[in-house]
């Protein structure tokens, strides 16, 4: 983005979080919450931001390889307006900065993109993303002039009665002219409470000096939300997957209850599909047309589903491409297999697919029909048109030839040229 630089403040400890993982590394839906922040930035063309990483910043600055990001260590946790002077050199060559944290991951790329834009346009000292919030408990108040500038931030303690109903709350997003950020850091004190230098004391300042500051609002609440706690992380969890559904029923899947269901946003499901209760699609899954999925059902990172499978109630998949067709309805576990076109997989098939040393993968032809509690012990291929008998467990290496059938344990090839023989 042409002018504009990029910083993600993430040197905080977490202390609400009570772990040894540092907080901006939880997972969410698959990976770190400061990750769901740099795409964010990078989906609106912030290629190289900064990151300001203190709290087990090794930890992070390992993470931060191959996101595309500069790091930048905050030695001493002194406050967010000393983590942004941390990196002033980084951002010299820009004239403008936005600011983000990287423990609030729910800020929408088309918010991000029209928060810069107003910026850009008003030609402020300041931007400030803001937000109705129907309880503004706990959050800093905005307080607006008659030309609709930003007059004051007013924390909730030190609110009148008055200001205290406004609804109006700052997100803690910014845009900032970055002369006129860096000319107010100087003179910025150390709180007399916790010793730290705050970056809202940054915008106090300019509005004294008579810059103007400008409040861009966004309608959506749950963009304000940092993760402060494990309750907002649950509840971001469960935030982006109400969000998927949404997109989802726009592209005509059908997603019968998205209080229930949990869907990686990196998933992709093709139209027409139905997404059932209770239903588990992590990320790098893909889901083809006119599918049936769920309910109670588990779709793990490397699950393709081609056009019109079904994957029932209780089945958990990973790693494994389910055929045109096929199906697999009932309790069952597909692990690193290969399913081919109108495959039956009865009740209770496992494909074992670790011997406790390594993994192995399974291979089931064309039209096969696996009957109920099959054991396919991998490395095993299943020719076309085969089928095995219920209980059957067929070992490593045992391959059952096309048409043919297997039973039993350990499950062995049928001799059916007596029959033959018979019919003549």
């Amino acid at each position: 983005m042409s002018g504009f630089g990029c910083i993600v403040l993430a040197a905080g400890k977490g202390t609400r979080f009570y772990s040894d993982t540092p907080k901006v590394l939880h997972g969410l839906h698959g990976k770190p919450i400061l990750q769901h922040v740099l795409e964010t930035v990078r989906s609106v063309g912030f290629k190289r931001p900064v990151v300001v990483i203190g709290h087990k910043a090794g930890e992070v600055e390992r993470f931060l390889k191959g996101q595309g990001a500069i790091p930048v260590v905050q030695k001493l946790q002194l406050g967010t307006a000393d983590a942004v002077r941390c990196a002033e050199s980084e951002l010299s060559v820009y004239d403008d900065i936005t600011v983000l944290y990287g423990d609030v991951p729910l800020v929408r790329e088309e918010t991000l993109r029209s928060l810069i834009g107003f910026h850009k346009s008003s030609v402020a000292s300041c931007t400030v993303l803001t937000v109705d919030m129907a309880d503004p408990s706990g959050y800093g108040r905005i307080i607006r002039g008659i030309s609709g500038n930003v007059e004051a931030i007013v924390e909730e303690k030190e609110a009148t009665a008055e200001e205290a109903r406004i609804k109006e709350i700052n997100v803690g997003l910014y845009c900032f002219d970055r002369r006129d950020l860096f000319s107010a850091m100087k003179k910025i004190r150390r709180s007399k409470v916790k010793k730290e230098f705050y970056l809202t004391d940054a915008i106090e300042i300019l509005i004294s000096e008579g810059k103007s500051v400008r409040a861009y609002k966004t309608g959506d609440p749950d963009e304000s939300i940092g993760m402060n706690s494990r309750t907002d992380l649950a509840k971001a969890y469960s935030i982006i997957s109400r969000r998927k559904a949404e997109e989802l029923n726009k592209d005509c899947v059908t997603v019968l209850d998205p209080s229930t269901t949990f869907i990686s946003p990196d998933a992709k499901i093709g139209r027409d599909t139905v997404i059932y209760p209770f239903t588990v699609i992590e990320r790098d899954v893909k889901i083809g047309r006119g599918c049936s999925v769920g309910p109670f059902c588990r779709l793990r990172p490397g699950t393709v589903l081609e056009d019109g499978a079904e994957i029932g109630n209780f089945v958990e998949v990973v790693r494994t491409k389910v055929g045109k067709g096929s199906k697999a309805k009932h309790l069952t576990y597909l692990g690193d297999s290969v399913l081919g076109k109108n495959v039956n997989i009865g009740c209770g098939t496992i494909t074992a697919n670790y011997d406790g040393k390594k993994k192995s993968l399974t291979f089931i032809g064309d039209g096969t029909f696996i009957g109920s509690g099959t054991v396919l012990i991998a490395p095993v291929k299943v020719g076309n048109g085969a089928v095995t008998g219920a209980g059957s467990v067929v070992l490593k290496d045992r391959d059952i030839p096309a048409h043919r059938t297997a039973v039993g344990v350990p499950a062995r090839i049928l001799d059916t040229s007596k029959n033959k023989k018979g019919k003549r």
